[in-house]
């Protein structure tokens, strides 16, 4: 088996480590030490294509393999990690819309996501429930043709920041075939955030609590089917671990 890189892998490494040794290594301590989050440089890694690797050429993506994000990601974490880390979260969350969104979603959110003009934020993690996707107890109850969502997640990345909200909710019964995702715009009616966490480092992008209170979401902003959202969270998951 061949392990070398080849030469368009080398290409997104020299330009991730470029990109990463000018606009965010001089600029990591500073914005740990005064807890700034550089959405100015998220948009700068956007215009590279940084912000939508893995989405899909068709939502506007590189659509990108794992292995190829990685090696980006290597790149941007010599610069700043808690950035490089929030970045592969929005990368998350956006290639999940860009795949299993209507397309009316699709076309209303990727183009300004893969841009970074707008950043998007995953919530799965709740009080009860950690990340297991199967226990979760935010709930998503049909009501003509929207959701109304109601519950907390908590320790959500650049919440308070982002535009919008790719959240595990339960529309059935206990476990994972429960589990629903949906598109929640960050500024929907009934979303509240909680204060911004203290913590030892990762001080350059804010963690909060999220709320909802009675939120009233359009069927139309569910990703893929009812039911699926748990393998939706899984295949998100399991690609962030590498």
């Amino acid at each position: 088996m061949n392990f070398e890189l080849n030469d368009e892998q080398q290409a997104y490494i020299a330009s991730a480590k470029a990109f990463s040794d000018k606009a965010l290594s001089p600029h990591a301590a500073q914005w740990d030490a005064e807890s700034i989050f550089p959405k100015e440089a998220l948009r700068a890694a956007g215009e590279l294509g940084f912000m939508g690797m893995y989405t899909p050429e068709s939502a506007g993506g590189l659509g990108m393999g794992r292995l190829d994000a990685s090696l980006i990601v290597e790149e941007l974490a010599k610069g700043c990690t808690t950035t490089a880390a929030f970045l592969t979260i929005h990368n998350m969350a956006t290639a999940m819309i860009g795949k299993y969104c209507q397309e009316s979603a699709v076309e209303a959110w990727c183009p300004a996501l893969v841009m970074g003009e707008k950043l998007a934020s995953y919530c799965l993690t709740e009080p009860g429930a950690g990340s297991d996707a199967g226990g979760l107890r935010t709930s998503a109850q049909q009501d003509g043709d929207d959701y109304v969502v109601n519950g907390s997640k908590v320790f959500i990345s650049g919440a308070g920041e982002t535009d919008v909200l790719v959240v595990m909710t339960r529309t059935g019964d206990a476990g994972p075939k429960g589990v629903t995702a949906l598109l929640i715009p960050a500024d929907a009616e009934g979303v509240q955030y909680g204060k911004k966490e203290h913590k030892m480092g990762w001080n350059a992008q804010p963690t909060r609590m999220v709320t909802f209170d009675n939120v009233r979401v359009p069927m139309s902003h569910r990703l893929g089917e009812e039911g699926q959202g748990f393998a939706i969270a899984m295949e998100g998951l399991d690609g962030g671990r590498i």
